[in-house]
């Protein structure tokens, strides 16, 4: 369980996060808002890349913000970007090493589970490849397989089916839909494409301008008037999956 109180980030006169309150209570939890909202900058709270102004962030009953950032990823916080971080000249298995390299876990084990992370990603190219050779939907694969590698216990997705055609982002749910019972890690998914955060969150949580306005089970906040109003538009665009004429 992740519980956030009062978390506040200033850059200057600007105010990304102001005053947020919320609990990400385990399995897949969305993280949704317009462009601007704070869902990176919150992520980069997390990372330790930002220092809030004040509050508090407790992660499975530790204080997250006392911890360096180094020791957060051998704590067990992963996460992807928005802009890919794999390097092009390296292969796929030493991408995901070099993550296994500073989680923490035992360097005997390395081999097996950089193996065992690229095959749960459903990733077919040989593990030799070199990255700058794959395409899209491959090299987004990568970034998640080195989100998932070496213990995690928290996981930050940040919008990592952008630019992937509806047929790989449906194989990429079923990645995501799996991560907390392979490795009873915490999930957060930002993202735009409202099926995929239906697909995959029990709970979603909205911000807007830096403030928390919804908080909840997936449907009923994607049918909140608020947040149709901030971010989703139509009540059209968020019925889940299957609900449609109900």
């Amino acid at each position: 369980m992740i519980e956030i109180e009062n978390l506040t980030v200033r850059f200057g006169g600007v105010t990304p996060i102001d005053g947020m309150s919320t609990a990400f209570e385990g399995g897949t939890c969305g993280l949704i808002g317009p462009n601007g909202a704070g869902k990176t900058t919150f992520f980069n709270v997390l990372s330790g890349f930002l220092k809030p102004a004040a509050g508090s962030v407790t992660a499975f009953g530790e204080n997250l913000l006392k911890m360096a950032d180094y020791r957060r990823a051998r704590w067990g916080l992963r996460r992807t970007f928005q802009t890919e971080m794999a390097i092009e000249k390296l292969s796929i298995f030493d991408n995901v090493a070099m993550i296994h390299e500073h989680s923490g876990a035992k360097r005997s084990a390395r081999r097996a589970d950089v193996l065992a992370a690229i095959d749960f990603v459903g990733l077919k190219a040989s593990p030799r490849a070199k990255v700058g050779r794959l395409g899209a939907r491959d090299r987004r694969l990568v970034e998640v397989a080195r989100a998932v590698v070496g213990n995690p216990r928290l996981v930050l997705l940040d919008e990592p089916a952008a630019g992937l055609p509806e047929e790989e982002t449906g194989h990429l749910s079923e990645v995501i839909r799996k991560m907390p019972g392979e490795f009873g890690a915490l999930v957060i998914l930002v993202d735009h494409d409202m099926s995929l955060v239906s697909a995959c969150c029990e709970t979603t949580t909205v911000i807007d301008f830096g403030k928390l306005i919804a908080s909840g089970p997936t449907p009923e906040v994607l049918r909140n008037e608020q947040v149709m109003r901030a971010y989703l538009g139509t009540e059209a665009e968020v019925v889940p999956e299957g609900e449609a004429g109900t």
